[in-house]
């Protein structure tokens, strides 16, 4: 017996070596992620609602479901982020940062995030603690978010993907945690690095090849009307908020209109979703493709929005250069070095063969060298300055913390406190209102630490130019005072302190629509704050002005509708009644003009304009589908807002603000040539001048025509919707405007009250989704969504359609 127990016992022995040795001498295989417990419950329009018991689990339903709408469209966003268009599309072609409207080749792009990639940026980023690395429940969602992205690719293959547009691509693959970060980053930088992508890639120190070739667009004196085109060429991003306290609504609680001006394709789109971890997360609207938080939406008791600020998130700063040596610099009399960085991009040419570009780039302790700001030439490397920019917004991901904290919030004082907390907005006003009836505006988060005592101290000649037309100083690189530095109360360096940034809470009503901070309500102006924020007692635009005329007359009485009070139904009319502010302060005077000057000289010449009286007169003064005369104003409109003149007899006064400039000034000769070539151009285009938007401006979708309601918002348009006109093709497509909106009434019940309506719908470069046309049917119809905020409001969805990964979630209630 005793023998044979030493038998065993050796034999046991051997087979633990033999497996010891064999595990030696091959790598153990990676542990595969346990798929976490989901539930995602599809209700109309194509909105996926999360349900997990984890974080990891929100991330991985969110990516799931994001990748089964808009697997193309993620693809090409992460293709961007790796620096690879240039090896699957060739260095030459372009692509869109469609959220700030900037083209670049896909060499220039290539070129930037391989930069990124190659200095590490991201990754300093996530290792830095909280508040400016991410929390870890954020880490956690978005290794979901990958792991839920990459199971929807591997369960349906490359090659049988439901989307024709990208079936069987090379550039569709599995993406990594560090592409999601990438991305996170690339929407960060939209409105700073983003818009001078060129102008960073480009700069090149003089004298060497690069440089030589950009000599001829580099601007080193720039006059006032070359700084003024950075005005002009700001990101083409906007929206409208209004929030409504219990003093405005008849529920006598808060309600929120959110109406983003966004773009209608690329990578800025909006996708909807529902994200609800029980006990620590519920809440429900919208976020930019990619990121699997909520940005724009609302929870049980909170509903907030935002607008594009007019905030620069950026500075330039000038370096001053050591004689002789073009990437040496002054610090305090210190001479400093440059940054170089050196990357290599794959590039696939017109013949099939592969090539490398090889390029370096430079950076100062202020950030990446740059030659041009937005697309203008005003900065030259010389051989005495060259210019860096940095931009706040590369500094952190605290933007991520915020967007997450809000979508826990429940009352405008909690998201008030998460602003300061975080200050991680990167480039967007808040608007929100609560189930109490409270509101609140704010312009508080992620702002260069530019004080006007800064500026008056540390601007420099070129920078007194562009500060003056446009409100960007260029400040003294070559002074340590001149530095950012840390503000005291502010969350990080280089940041202004919240008790610095504007904002306004109370009970009556706040409202926003991309012009400053300074008027959000006419009653309690906001003022005194850094010029780096924006301008105070300065015209409003049409936009910003139609938004306070409707909140004002609906509160007087005075809109036609009953009441003084905003209803649900009411607050919905502020998008679908389509009034044009623009078109109420001039069509009288300009019928009365037009009839009184039947020929008038356009651009080409005398034009008779007598036929466009009778249809201007008959007009309704909205961009309704079924409005004659609805083009014939907006051509208008654009020209004579378009002219050097001025097309307003009253001018502006900062005490009247809401109400002027206004009154059509016929005697500036540009009026009558903007009529005049309005005309033309209809005639041009073959529409006839009491053509309706119905048969001009649509989309089309499989094969079918869909109308689409809105016009300009530089017309005065409060449902914007943007596109080009050519005078032999007429309306062109629709790139811009309208996309997320959101009506919500914050009843203080459990299921809130809550409109939605997803303009351009959930898959919108899908034709052989369910859900391609959907939401845009219903918007060209004026409908909306019903928010299926509770569990039995999705249960009953006709449109149900149930998921679950690893056995879903079955908890009563939820």
């Amino acid at each position: 017996m005793g023998r044979r127990f030493v038998r065993l016992l050796v034999a046991v022995a051997a087979v633990l070596i033999v497996g010891l040795a064999a595990s030696a001498a091959a790598p153990a295989k990676p542990r595969k992620a346990r798929t976490p417990h989901v539930t995602i419950r599809l209700t109309e329009g194509g909105i996926p609602r999360i349900l997990s018991d984890s974080w990891r689990g929100l991330g991985f339903g969110y990516g799931y479901s994001l990748a089964r709408e808009n697997i193309c469209s993620m693809a090409q966003i992460y293709t961007t982020v790796r620096g690879e268009r240039s090896m699957y599309f060739g260095p030459t072609a372009t692509w869109s940062f469609s959220g700030n409207g900037a083209t670049y080749t896909n060499l220039t792009g290539d070129l930037y995030f391989r930069r990124v990639i190659a200095e590490h940026r991201v990754e300093k980023l996530i290792r830095r603690p909280v508040p400016n690395g991410p929390r870890p429940a954020i880490k956690r969602a978005v290794n979901g978010y990958v792991q839920g992205y990459n199971r929807y690719l591997a369960r349906v293959g490359v090659d049988h993907l439901p989307d024709p547009t990208c079936r069987g691509a090379a550039w569709v693959k599995p993406i990594s945690v560090m592409d999601a970060y990438r991305r996170f980053f690339m929407l960060g930088i939209l409105a700073g690095e983003g818009t001078s992508l060129d102008g960073i890639v480009d700069a090149a120190p003089p004298g060497t090849p690069l440089a030589i070739r950009q000599a001829g667009t580099q601007v080193t004196d720039p006059s006032f009307s070359d700084a003024q085109k950075l005005e002009q060429t700001r990101p083409d991003i906007g929206s409208n908020a209004v929030a409504l306290g219990k003093n405005a609504t008849t529920t006598r609680k808060g309600m929120l209109l959110g109406n983003p001006h966004f773009p209608w394709q690329g990578s800025e789109r909006f996708f909807e979703s529902q994200l609800t971890y029980p006990g620590h997360m519920n809440a429900s609207g919208a976020s930019l493709l990619g990121v699997p938080v909520i940005l724009i939406g609302h929870t049980r008791s909170l509903a907030w929005s935002h607008t594009v600020s007019t905030a620069f998130r950026f500075v330039p700063f000038q370096e001053t250069l050591v004689p002789g040596s073009p990437t040496s610099y002054y610090v305090d009399g210190q001479v400093k070095q440059m940054t170089p960085t050196t990357v290599t991009v794959p590039v696939l040419d017109s013949d099939g063969s592969m090539r490398d570009v090889t390029r370096t780039m430079y950076s100062t302790i202020h950030g990446p060298v740059v030659i041009s700001l937005q697309g203008q030439s005003l900065f030259g490397w010389t051989g005495d300055n060259a210019y860096a920019m940095h931009d706040v917004n590369t500094d952190s991901f605290r933007f991520l913390n915020h967007f997450f904290d809000a979508s826990r919030a429940q009352s405008v004082g909690r998201m008030l406190r998460i602003l300061r907390k975080d200050q991680g907005v990167p480039w967007v006003n808040t608007i929100a209102a609560d189930s109490k009836g409270d509101t609140l505006y704010a312009d508080i988060g992620a702002i260069p630490n530019v004080t006007d005592q800064k500026t008056a101290e540390c601007n420099t000649p070129l920078g007194q130019v562009t500060l003056s037309a446009a409100g960007i100083p260029v400040l003294d690189g070559s002074r340590g005072s001149c530095d950012l530095g840390q503000a005291r109360g502010a969350v990080d360096k280089g940041i202004l302190s919240p008790s610095e940034e504007p904002f306004l809470r109370g009970a009556d009503y706040v409202t926003n629509s991309n012009d400053s901070y300074w008027l959000s309500n006419p009653m309690h102006p906001l003022e005194g704050f850094p010029r780096q924020i924006g301008t105070e007692r300065t015209p409003r635009g049409l936009r910003t002005r139609l938004g306070l005329v409707m909140v004002a007359q609906r509160l007087a009485g005075a809109d036609g509708r009953s009441g003084r009070r905003f209803s649900p139904p009411d607050l919905r009319n502020l998008i679908t009644n389509n009034r044009v502010l623009g078109a109420e302060l001039t069509r009288d005077d300009l019928v009365a003009y037009c009839q009184a000057n039947p020929t008038l000289n356009g651009s080409s010449g005398p034009v008779d304009v007598s036929g466009a009286c009778p249809v201007l007169a008959a007009w309704d003064l909205t961009y309704n589908l079924d409005s004659p005369g609805a083009i014939l104003f907006r051509r208008f409109a654009s020209g004579a807002l378009a002219s050097s003149g001025s097309m307003w007899k009253v001018p502006f006064d900062p005490n009247d603000p809401v109400n002027t400039p206004n009154t059509l000034n016929t005697d500036d000769p540009s009026v009558g040539r903007a009529l005049a070539n309005a005309v033309t151009d209809l005639q041009g285009a073959g529409i006839p001048l009491d053509g309706k938007l119905r048969d001009y401006q649509y989309v089309v979708r499989n094969g079918a025509k869909i109308p689409i309601p809105g016009g300009p918002g530089p017309n005065g348009a409060f449902d914007v919707i943007t596109n080009s006109f050519s005078s032999t093709k007429g309306i062109g497509d629709i790139t811009h405007g309208s996309s997320f909106i959101i009506a919500a009434s914050m009843t203080g019940k459990n299921c809130p009250n809550v409109k939605t309506i997803l303009t351009y719908s959930q898959a919108a470069t899908n034709p052989d989704s369910a859900h391609y046309a959907d939401q845009t049917q219903l918007f060209s119809q004026g409908s909306w969504l019903t928010d299926r905020f509770c569990r039995g409001q999705q249960l009953r969805s006709p449109k149900l359609h149930v998921t679950r990964f690893g056995g879903g979630l079955f908890r009563r209630g939820f």
